[in-house]
């Protein structure tokens, strides 16, 4: 029985981490193909994501999903983590691949781990260890690589690209640790769901949900409901299920996948060259998750009201 419910967590965190890493070339393909607005993406993505989970948080926890806001302290923070946090890592995120492509902006995005380290390691007035050490001279060695596919005296990637990328790394780093008080007096979904809609709906103020622009195909709106529905509701749910079976370290280190599949599918799709040095980035940066999972967990982990949020 345990090796069952191991192996259904294992298959939840890749197919999540899957998921994730098509939702992102899906989005590559409407912006070069379609001319999808960036803006509009990301606004209709949290908007109908964000009402979704609420709903399915209002079946789950009805209390919870009111009580957020008379709390005058939480309701700050969640306005906070909204804008800062969800609005940030899914609009910076999504402006790394229209000005790159899918498999480059995940991976930059996943320098974020190292970022959580360093700050970590500032917040307790202790020196990294070896193993951050390590992590923070591969993820500074693989964004190189990928950046100037090792030349010095130009970039591989736009500056717009490299900014973008950069900046959906800090903003899945302040995603990750800000919300943790929230998460100690709310369950996720509902966090979750509010910051997703309060992230849209102040996006929807730039470009309005109802000003659609771009070529519309079968494609396009297959793809969008993609973007939507699986890459975003459905691998939110696998992967906090596979948190659950088989713990948060495990399941962070198959999520690593994400940036594995999102090259795949750009590779193999999109026909997006990857050269030698983009791989070889890809795998600095990759593996400074492996290292920094090293480090110690604590014995017990609360999972009823969630440990973690999870950017893409």
């Amino acid at each position: 029985m345990k090796q069952k419910i191991k192996w259904r967590g294992i298959i939840l965190a890749l197919t999540a981490a899957i998921l994730w890493g098509i939702s992102g070339t899906c989005g590559q393909f409407l912006f070069m193909y379609r001319h999808i607005n960036t803006e509009w993406l990301v606004t209709v993505r949290l908007l109908v994501a964000g009402i979704l989970l609420l709903l399915i948080a209002m079946r789950q926890h009805p209390v919870e999903v009111l009580a957020i806001w008379r709390d005058k302290k939480s309701a700050a923070q969640l306005l906070v983590f909204s804008l800062l946090g969800m609005l940030a890592v899914q609009y910076t995120f999504f402006a790394a691949i229209k000005h790159s492509n899918a498999a480059t902006a995940t991976v930059l995005q996943y320098s974020g781990p190292v970022m959580i380290a360093v700050y970590m390691a500032l917040h307790s007035r202790k020196w990294p260890t070896l193993a951050e050490y390590l992590a923070i001279i591969l993820a500074v060695a693989g964004t190189f690589l990928m950046v100037t596919h090792g030349k010095t005296d130009s970039l591989s990637i736009s500056g717009q690209a490299l900014a973008w990328g950069l900046g959906s790394a800090v903003s899945m780093a302040f995603y990750s640790i800000y919300p943790a008080g929230l998460l100690t007096r709310y369950q996720t979904p509902v966090i979750i769901g509010w910051a997703m809609i309060i992230g849209g709906a102040l996006l929807g103020t730039i470009h309005a949900p109802w000003n659609i622009s771009g070529q519309w195909d079968i494609y396009t709106l297959a793809f969008t409901a993609f973007i939507i529905l699986l890459g975003c509701l459905v691998a939110f749910y696998a992967y906090l299920t596979a948190v659950k079976l088989i713990g948060p370290q495990t399941t962070s280190l198959l999520a690593s996948a994400e940036p594995l599949s999102a090259a795949l599918f750009s590779l193999l799709w999109l026909k997006v060259p990857f050269t030698v040095m983009d791989w070889l980035g890809s795998a600095c940066i990759i593996s400074t998750i492996f290292l920094l999972a090293r480090k110690k967990q604590p014995a017990k982990i609360d999972l009823k009201k969630g440990n973690k949020v999870y950017p893409v």
